[in-house]
């Protein structure tokens, strides 16, 4: 749900109002959206972190991250029958969207807790997305998959349920994230500050107009449940940035993990990844005060 601020932007005709030829495409995990953006395609992308971090550590300076909606993991794992436990996991496969990302990485972080680990304990079945792992589930294709809201709700509904609840466990993680190339902030540093106040306010409806969000969500998703919508708001809500927050130690677990395959991120720093220079400007010029008094 956190990914929706483009959506609603849109919606909003925010994109309009701040004189920007927006054109929105979906692209599913973290791993293929920086690969696009290392290659040149988009301008700005809205993205888990740790397919960035791992470009970073092998070398390419250039990605960087200029805000987040979210910093911490609201995946769940989710299974059918009599799998009701971390340890009842031993030896299946897990949906996820594709190995780097969101879902991949919280998988790990959840089963580690319980003593599990990938490879040893289980393995993983790369989906696509969270759309596909949904109906591998739902198909019998695959007994276990990690899934966010609404994806979660719309397989709970089906019967299913929660072996691992995530955000009980608010593991830190950029997970959401606005992550650009520092040469497209070189060449368009207005259009990227329109752009951030334009995702400023967005978010600022995600927290004050959820019908409003109901009625995006429901469009594009072609989701009118409500109790469905409702849940997922719900969980979503409860971590979302609104004032698009960077914060260390979100990229300090991702760098802590990726370093286990690649050295180099060892000498990362968080600070590295980051550029605050437009959440500082809209704090100090009051852009983000007075947005906020607005009813």
């Amino acid at each position: 749900m956190a990914q929706a601020l483009p959506w609603i932007a849109e919606e909003a005709k925010l994109f309009q109002k701040y004189n920007l030829d927006h054109n929105l495409v979906f692209i599913a995990s973290s791993s293929i959206v920086t690969a696009a953006l290392l290659g040149g395609d988009p301008d700005m992308t809205m993205t888990g972190g740790v397919g960035n971090v791992i470009a970073f550590a092998r070398g390419s300076s250039e990605i960087v991250y200029i805000g987040s909606a979210k910093n911490s993991m609201t995946q769940n794992i989710i299974a059918g029958g009599n799998l009701k436990r971390p340890e009842d996991l031993r030896g299946k496969r897990i949906a996820v969207s594709r190995i780097g990302s969101n879902s991949h990485y919280f998988t790990i972080q959840a089963l580690r807790r319980h003593g599990l680990e990938p490879n040893r304990d289980y393995t993983f079945l790369q989906s696509g997305g969270d759309p596909e792992s949904l109906t591998a589930l739902l198909s019998g294709n695959i007994e276990v998959a990690s899934l966010t809201p609404p994806t979660d709700v719309q397989a709970l509904a089906k019967g299913y349920h929660y072996v691992i609840y995530g955000p009980d466990l608010k593991i830190p993680y950029a997970a959401t994230s606005f992550v650009t190339k520092r040469s497209t902030i070189a060449r368009k540093p207005q259009a990227m500050a329109r752009y951030m106040k334009a995702m400023a306010e967005a978010v600022k409806i995600m927290h004050t107009d959820k019908e409003f969000v109901y009625k995006v969500l429901g469009k594009q998703l072609r989701l009118n449940d409500r109790a469905i919508l409702e849940s997922a708001y719900n969980a979503e809500i409860k971590v979302m940035e609104p004032r698009l927050a960077l914060k260390a130690e979100a990229f300090q677990a991702i760098l802590d993990e990726v370093a286990q395959t690649e050295p180099k991120a060892k000498g990362v720093k968080p600070q590295e990844l980051m550029d605050t220079r437009f959440l500082t400007d809209m704090e100090k010029s009051g852009f983000f005060d007075q947005l906020w008094a607005k009813r």
